[in-house]
């Protein structure tokens, strides 16, 4: 109990604005960079692009989107799926770094543009991504 009172007391200091205000940059700046690094690959943004009417998660369309998802979360890159095509992401602002997010579609691009996802191993479906 005590090491859970610490953690609450030290969540106490934490400005929830500041917060929501990262995580809708994440998300913000994820969205533009998948749509400037990865066009052309048959991807549709599905999340709203306004910025209050969203969450901290992004999901992008996509017809091999559990595959993708799949080859992703080989290379690190953990987001889910959600049938029948969506590939979502989900940001955490309290350690999640831009630098993350740049990375994470780095990954997203390679797989795309060398058809990774097109790969036995992620092809065949399970109960979770």
């Amino acid at each position: 109990m005590s090491a859970l009172e610490t953690a609450l007391e030290v969540f106490e200091s934490v400005d929830l604005q500041v917060v929501r205000s990262k995580s809708l940059l994440l998300s913000q700046h994820f969205m533009e960079l998948v749509e400037s690094r990865c066009t052309g690959f048959g991807l549709e943004l599905s999340t709203p692009r306004e910025a209050r009417l969203r969450g901290s998660q992004v999901s992008f369309a996509h017809p091999e989107a559990f595959a993708v998802m799949r080859a992703l979360i080989a290379q690190g890159v953990i987001g889910d799926f959600r049938a029948p095509n969506l590939m979502r992401f989900g940001f955490t602002p309290l350690y999640t770094r831009f630098t993350d997010v740049w990375d994470a579609v780095e990954a997203l691009r390679e797989i795309l543009q060398e058809r990774r996802w097109d790969s036995p191993e992620f092809q065949q479906r399970t109960a979770v991504t």
